[in-house]
């Protein structure tokens, strides 16, 4: 009885050890995944910052200014302009510090400041901003369309991000909304990525401009789903609350 005993125990003790060991490779492959996802995206979204600097020289020469200086002389879309850039800038950048665990837990003071201005400046002026560019967006009424709907849903999904949080203290689905709300930002990187993929590819330039915008907005949208669908209980109940 007691060899039996001690037999048991040990085998108690080898599955903990098996249970272990396996709880650390899910871990170690969930860290390298993220550094996976992590690692690209910040370099890009801060290479984009960088390339952004130049346009507040006020210079116009630039291929994008030079394409739109009829819009230029305009003062609303010119102001409309930096200003949109200026919020890009501001989102892409503070977003990157909302979904830091570690922020989250040792320095919660960063992530609740960081998430505020992210917050006034998309409702404020990135999306507003955004929408009334989309009217004199490159391309036809389908480009300009997918526009309007990024922008709309940007605002929307920022502040459903928002309202969970500060009014209801539903911070499961306040990550959840701020996933699809980082998903449209990040349309501003995806979208030259697929631009210079395609460029390489040989394809015409608006057919790479219209294609890389689809992809960029209903690929980022898709791709936040599919995060928040595998790490949700309840998915249809995300959509709601």
């Amino acid at each position: 009885m007691e060899t039996e005993a001690l037999y048991g125990q040990s085998l108690k003790v080898e599955q903990k050890a098996i249970n272990s060991r396996a709880i650390a490779m899910r871990k170690n492959f969930s860290f390298y995944l993220s550094m996976l996802f992590w690692i690209p995206t910040i370099f890009f979204s801060l290479l984009l910052v960088y390339n952004t600097l130049p346009y507040f020289t006020f210079d116009t020469d630039y291929p994008f200014l030079q394409e739109r200086i009829s819009l230029y002389a305009h003062m609303v879309w010119r102001v409309s302009f930096y200003v949109h850039i200026f919020a890009g800038a501001v989102c892409i950048t503070t977003a990157i510090l909302q979904f830091s665990s570690w922020i989250l837990k040792k320095r919660k003071k960063i992530h609740i400041v960081a998430g505020k201005i992210y917050v006034f400046v998309v409702l404020l002026i990135g999306a507003p901003s955004g929408f009334y560019m989309c009217f004199f967006a490159k391309g036809g009424y389908w480009e300009r369309a997918a526009f309007m709907l990024m922008a709309i849903y940007w605002f929307y999904s920022t502040y459903k991000g928002f309202v969970t949080a500060a009014r209801e203290k539903n911070f499961v689905s306040h990550k959840f909304w701020m996933i699809r709300s980082y998903a449209m930002v990040l349309t501003a990187v995806t979208f030259r990525i697929y631009h210079i993929i395609f460029y390489f590819a040989g394809m015409s330039d608006f057919a790479n401009y219209s294609l890389s915008l689809w992809i960029s907005i209903f690929g980022n949208a898709l791709i936040a789903e599919l995060i928040i669908y595998f790490s949700s209980r309840n998915y249809l109940k995300t959509l709601t609350t």
